[in-house]
């Protein structure tokens, strides 16, 4: 149960109050509030960011059981009855009068009557995505309560510069760092609590890089291998370019493309700690920049992590849920079809073509790769599952696409698809 006192409560309110227009992304509105009230000590801040977060993981729920969209008072009186199921003598003298009706009210609705996408906590358009993939009421909720979980902090370690079990005892040395191997990836750690990892020299000189699992898995799907031509089409800040590298040996040539100069800067450090001297890392305008065109034809293996709504990391992000919504997903739809298509060009004939995204919604996903074999008769999908088992991974997964959930793989929802050009 969170600890709330008077201030605690009203700094409570005031931060929830700023998220709650989503203007900005949840963890920059709480890091500059914070430097904002510099008076709130470490364990204040802790409690707040608990109490803020838990609203907003519950929002869709707090909101049916007031009766509607809500301010962050109202919130939280929710939360503190349908969340951490107080009574009024548990909340103390903080705990202004003016509130003790609606916390009644919050006590006589039961959850168990309320409509799928409330229990499960996603907006009503997710849902209805999801029930035209296909998805039973059963898995909705399944996935509902995978995400309402905490996300683990998961590292990789860099193969041309340790061992896993290197890694591990070296954090439990220096640091008091528990670990333990993650139960798919071949390079994952995953660690206890929240330690700041960045500070450890195991970080700074390259031996590791912070990266959930499922991400770590989309690297073994292309199959890259030492001495190929592979393209990181949407490199971002370069967590996949820098795994990519690695299953090369820092051999052949590894392109890192992307439209933001700010992202590939940030790559640059990464980049440099990682000791790969294999990786071209180029700002490009568009999909269809010239610098793309001259590799037509000639890649071994392109992994396109496409812009998407972000939906599958909502364990770290549970904002994303209001700040997202049909119209955002279409526009993003459309940005999808054209980065695949431009990306479809680069792979060479028996070349490997991974389109992936971190998203659950069958229309960023499934959708966008049908579409695209129905264009594309030249490419045919391949069998994620069988291709982690030719490198040693046994997970279950459905069907032929690669497919992650919280509450069944305890990662952060991924999705893949493998092609191949005939």
């Amino acid at each position: 149960m969170i600890a709330l006192n008077n201030n605690r409560y009203h700094a409570t309110i005031s931060v929830l109050s700023e998220m709650l227009v989503f203007a900005a992304p949840s963890d920059a509105t709480m890091s500059r509030f914070f430097r904002s009230n510099p008076n709130l000590g470490g364990q204040d801040r802790h409690m707040i960011a608990e109490c803020v977060y838990g609203i907003l993981r519950n929002k869709i729920r707090l909101e049916w059981v007031l009766g509607g969209p809500s301010n962050a008072r109202s919130l939280l009186t929710a939360y503190l009855v349908v969340v951490e199921r107080r009574n009024l003598r548990e909340c103390g003298d903080w705990f202004p009068d003016t509130e003790k009706d609606t916390f009644a009210l919050c006590k006589s609705k039961k959850l168990a009557e309320a409509p799928v996408y409330v229990r499960a906590d996603l907006p009503e358009w997710v849902v209805a995505d999801l029930i035209a993939g296909g998805m039973s009421d059963a898995d909705i909720l399944a996935l509902g309560a995978g995400l309402q979980g905490a996300a683990a902090l998961d590292l990789r370690v860099n193969s041309l510069k340790a061992k896993r079990e290197q890694v591990a005892a070296e954090l439990k040395d220096v640091g008091g760092i528990d670990t333990t191997p993650t139960p798919y990836s071949p390079w994952g750690l995953r660690v206890t609590g929240k330690p700041a990892i960045n500070k450890y020299r195991a970080f700074t000189e390259g031996r590791v890089e912070v990266q959930d699992e499922g991400s770590q898995l989309l690297g073994l799907l292309t199959g890259a291998k030492r001495g190929q031509m592979v393209v990181d089409f949407c490199a971002g800040a370069g967590g996949k370019t820098l795994l990519l590298g690695a299953m090369m040996n820092s051999s052949g040539r590894l392109y890192a493309f992307d439209v933001s100069e700010k992202r590939l800067n940030n790559f640059k450090p990464r980049l440099a700690r990682s000791g790969l001297s294999n990786v071209n890392a180029q700002l490009i305008s568009s999909e269809n920049d010239q610098k793309i065109k001259r590799l037509v034809g000639k890649i071994d293996a392109v992994l396109v992590d496409a812009p998407c709504s972000g939906m599958g990391t909502v364990r770290r992000n549970p904002d994303l849920k209001f700040r997202q919504n049909p119209a955002s997903v279409a526009e993003l739809n459309a940005m999808q079809t054209s980065i695949l298509a431009s990306a479809s060009r680069l792979v060479k004939p028996a070349g490997r073509l991974v389109y992936a995204t971190c998203s659950f919604l069958p229309s960023e996903n499934e959708a966008i790769v049908e579409a695209f074999l129905g264009a594309n008769p030249d490419f045919k999908l391949l069998d994620a599952p069988e291709l982690l088992k030719a490198e040693q991974v046994e997970i279950e997964l459905t069907g032929p696409y690669f497919k992650l959930s919280p509450h069944l793989h305890q990662a952060d929802a991924f999705f893949a698809a493998v092609m191949q050009k005939v």
